[in-house]
């Protein structure tokens, strides 16, 4: 996970630069698409290096996963950084661009949902088959399908040019040196990092904790998540349709991140006994799930503006450090998480595991820390212009 995840944040930056300079979002996303499409079926398939070597060494298994694992986060990169970018270059309305992260958030929660069908779809017909042949089974599968709305998407979605044709074509390509100028880049970079740290860490946890913490059943490390995404996505429709301004992308955040603190401490706090109340954490989390991702998302384009053929660096370098923090995050979790001496000194000091204190208090503190950064924030002012249509009518 560590060495995928620093994969994915160096080339993040230079990809970014790199569509800046030559353009072309579509062609970026269909070459991330093929690279992602291949990789992710070799890391369900089985090792290649150790077949092509002749031998099952942990350490050439090690290197094997981590390589295609690697490729895997290079190809996401590609893909998340050109379709990132389209969205303010199809549109100069403030809010007709939240209003597209919201879908875009919308609909990566009906592909998380979409997931779970094809789990149980598998399960239910693959009964007699190992446990590794049906994940192999779902992920050929859920590549497969993407793989189909990839060339629906590439077939379908014109290359987005027309705000590029409203701007000066002698204007000069915006270095790095201006964004790094900007106290504003800084602060939406500590957002929108401390919000991929609260939505990446509680993912990673969630199935250990209400397993091992709570005592759950097993459906739950399905049944869980799976309201998350379901009110991560009620709540991002929701927000398509509202009309918004600096000060209104800020509050909405600020609602989210406070969510995500009062759910945190409940997470801390709740007793294995009263584990049925994880559900309705659940519901909490993901409102504040779809708050803080969508308008953190939109602080980004805020901070874009007009300056579209600098846009792609910005979300590329702001997702470099998101995928270092997280990644380097997780590996220090969940080392301490695999270390039994490690855990039960943690436990002793704090008073609880470490997949508590890493679900709970991380997410909080980051929501909070998150909170105060974006209150010290001065945004452009935008006009609140509606949309000309519902985007999901």
């Amino acid at each position: 996970m560590l060495s995928g995840q620093l994969a994915d944040g160096f080339t993040t930056i230079f990809v970014g630069e790199l569509m800046d300079r030559f353009g072309h979002f579509k062609l970026w996303h269909a070459g991330g698409s093929v690279l992602v499409a291949i990789s992710f079926s070799s890391v369900f398939g089985s090792c290649i290096p150790c077949k092509l070597m002749g031998t099952n060494s942990s350490t050439l298994e090690t290197i094997g996963y981590s390589t295609f694992a690697s490729i895997f986060n290079v190809g996401w990169a590609v893909t998340q950084v050109a379709h990132m970018s389209m969205v303010n270059c199809m549109t100069s309305n403030p809010t007709s661009r939240v209003s597209l992260v919201s879908c875009r958030n919308a609909f990566t929660m009906v592909a998380n949902l979409s997931l779970y069908g094809i789990a149980l779809l598998i399960f239910t017909l693959l009964q007699s088959v190992s446990v590794i042949v049906q994940y192999r089974w779902i992920a050929y599968v859920s590549i497969t399908i993407g793989s189909c709305f990839v060339v629906i998407f590439l077939v379908g979605t014109k290359e987005p040019g027309s705000i590029q044709h409203s701007v000066d074509k002698n204007l000069s390509r915006i270095s790095w040196a201006y964004w790094f100028k900007r106290v504003l880049y800084y602060q939406v970079a500590l957002v929108y990092t401390l919000t991929r740290l609260v939505t990446n860490v509680s993912q990673a946890f969630l199935a250990f904790y209400v397993i091992y913490d709570l005592e759950m059943p097993q459906s739950s490390k399905a049944l869980v998540p799976a309201i998350i995404y379901i009110c991560s996505l009620i709540v991002s429709v929701i927000l398509q349709e509202t009309r918004w301004s600096s000060w209104r992308l800020k509050l909405y955040f600020s609602a989210g991140a406070v969510l995500w603190i009062l759910s945190g401490l409940g997470i801390v706090l709740l007793p294995s006994r009263l584990h049925n109340v994880m559900y309705a954490i659940s519901i909490v989390i993901g409102a504040a799930n779809a708050l803080m991702t969508v308008t953190s998302i939109s602080m980004e384009g805020v901070l874009v503006g007009e300056d579209l053929n600098g846009c792609a660096f910005v979300y590329g370098s702001l997702s470099f450090v998101d995928k270092v923090s997280c990644g380097m995050a997780l590996y220090i979790l969940e080392s301490y998480q695999g270390s039994t001496q490690i855990a039960s000194n943690l436990g002793t000091v704090f008073g609880y595991s470490v997949t508590r204190v890493g679900l709970g208090l991380v997410p909080a503190a980051c929501s909070l820390l998150s909170a105060l950064v974006a209150y010290t924030m001065d945004l452009p002012d935008t006009r609140r212009r509606p949309l000309v249509e519902p985007l999901l009518a």
